[in-house]
């Protein structure tokens, strides 16, 4: 930390002053945000306690936890992974060490889903989540498809784990089972609704990434191969055996591929149903229906 920690007993409003700074001179995007953020959760007050009273001053506690956090966002560690917690929909979930740091971007994927879904929401619908890591979409889906019933799969061992304690910690866990494996390689199952957030990053672009991301996140989570499309390629290639009728798949899309994922979607057989852009304007999540015949046309069909 280029910034020393004055004489114990630092105001509130001083702290927040001094954090923002070193913060700042170190890159990060958001100083005083994060600053605030540090500030409130090493003494465990509220923003209004910071706002009423911003000349109280720390306890010697406080400020030697609030230098720490200090050093280590300085060092471009993420909030999130310093305070180990992080929102995410209505649910705040366990941000584990070896597991991909839930992004608000991905909310887009789950609103999506939900939306296409209204008319289904107390039906006891069969959720498949691949790639599941913290459970973030599991957990949010759930909690608003109260019928429902989801299987989260991962190839790594920690995520597996950091998605029970977050199922646990969001009271789902007797309607989630979490399974070890690539993808949907060893699943006989067909479900409702196949969600997935895989790694989208190309390769050659990791190194390229912000410090948060690129020292923090596990490259398991991140690398999606060559040109970031390996893992959909996978995946959508099982669609067809795993989708029941009228199915859903809502996939997540990193910046500039929702046409070419949309594309992959089309060559296995399913129909768009919509691309969704987040808050951003960036093209986010890309929801594909199977092509099944109506009630109508399958009388029809077995008829002649």
């Amino acid at each position: 930390m280029d910034a020393a920690s004055p004489a114990l007993g630092e105001t509130r409003a001083a702290a927040l002053d001094r954090v923002a700074s070193l913060l700042e001179k170190n890159g990060v995007e958001e100083p005083r945000r994060d600053a605030r953020a540090l500030l409130l959760a090493a003494g465990e007050m509220t923003a209004a306690d910071l706002l009423l009273e911003p000349h109280a001053r720390l306890s010697p506690c406080v400020q030697r936890r609030l230098d720490d956090f200090a050093r280590r966002r300085a060092a471009r560690e993420p909030v999130t992974r310093i305070l180990g917690a992080r929102g995410f929909w209505t649910q705040d979930l366990v941000v584990a060490p070896d597991v991909l740091d839930p992004r608000a971007d991905t909310e887009t994927l789950v609103a999506l889903a939900l939306d296409l879904l209204r008319e289904r929401r107390n039906d006891a619908l069969t959720i498949l989540d691949l790639g599941v890591g913290s459970g973030a979409i599991t957990c949010a889906l759930l909690s608003e498809l109260p019928q429902a019933r989801a299987v989260g799969v991962d190839l790594s061992g920690e995520a597996c784990a950091a998605a029970s304690v977050n199922i646990a910690r969001c009271g789902i866990a007797a309607r989630a089972t979490i399974l070890r494996g690539r993808w949907a390689q060893a699943l006989e199952t067909r479900f409702d609704l196949v969600v997935s957030n895989p790694p989208y990053v190309a390769s050659g672009e990791i190194a390229t990434l912000a410090p948060e991301v690129r020292l923090h996140d596990p490259s398991l989570a991140l690398d999606g191969g060559a040109d970031g499309l390996a893992c959909y390629r996978e995946i959508i290639a099982d669609l067809p055996r795993i989708l029941a009728p009228h199915a859903l798949a809502v996939l997540e899309a990193g910046a500039g591929q929702a046409a070419s994922i949309a594309a992959l979607l089309e060559a296995a057989g399913l129909e768009i149903a919509e691309i969704r852009e987040d808050f951003a304007g960036c093209e986010r999540a890309v929801a594909a229906r199977r092509r099944d015949r109506s009630r109508w046309e399958d009388r029809e069909f077995r008829a002649r």
